[in-house]
């Protein structure tokens, strides 16, 4: 299949499930491994986890197999590889301290992306992905823990030995 229609096929299943801030980039001078990066943001676990469910169902329905997806366990950060094309559906906290835009971005891909008020609407104008999104006020909590750095994963120490019972006497 075509990169072009391969890559169109992928951003409009991300659009279908509302994915916000779509970059793609062409990254055939700087890697044989594949031909475009995308990354996309979502707003949830539960809608990063949705949209790269998404993609990967469009390059199956396509006849393309998926070679891997990586991230689903926690929805921060899910990578979908489709061979030519690679996804980054993350969220907008952890986008924002890994920057691939800057790995990638040398050469972006002009692309017509659907305007919001042509998107797929959702009934009653709820978000399928965040029960919170049809609150009035915003959530503090919610907001001030999103605004925080991620801090990269420790190494993994040795166990500490168990604890032994006291002689009696």
């Amino acid at each position: 299949m075509d990169i072009t229609k391969l890559q169109r096929a992928i951003v409009d299943a991300l659009e279908d499930v509302k994915a916000q801030d779509i970059q793609i980039f062409n990254t055939t001078e700087l890697t044989s491994l594949f031909d475009r990066v995308i990354i996309c943001s979502g707003t949830s676990n539960r809608q990063t986890r949705s949209l790269a469910s998404s993609a990967a169902d469009r390059a199956r329905s396509l006849d393309i197999p998926v070679i891997a997806m990586e991230g689903e366990e926690t929805g921060e950060w899910v990578l979908v590889d489709i061979g030519d094309i690679v996804v980054h559906v993350m969220q907008p906290t952890i986008r924002a301290y890994y920057n691939l835009e800057q790995i990638w971005g040398g050469k972006p891909v002009r692309m017509k992306l659907l305007p919001e008020s042509t998107r797929p609407a959702v009934a009653s104008g709820e978000s399928p992905f965040d029960p919170m999104a049809t609150r009035a006020e915003p959530n503090t909590r919610r907001a001030a823990s999103a605004a925080r750095p991620v801090k990269p994963a420790r190494p993994a120490s040795k166990a500490k030995p168990a604890r032994q019972p006291r002689p009696t006497r």
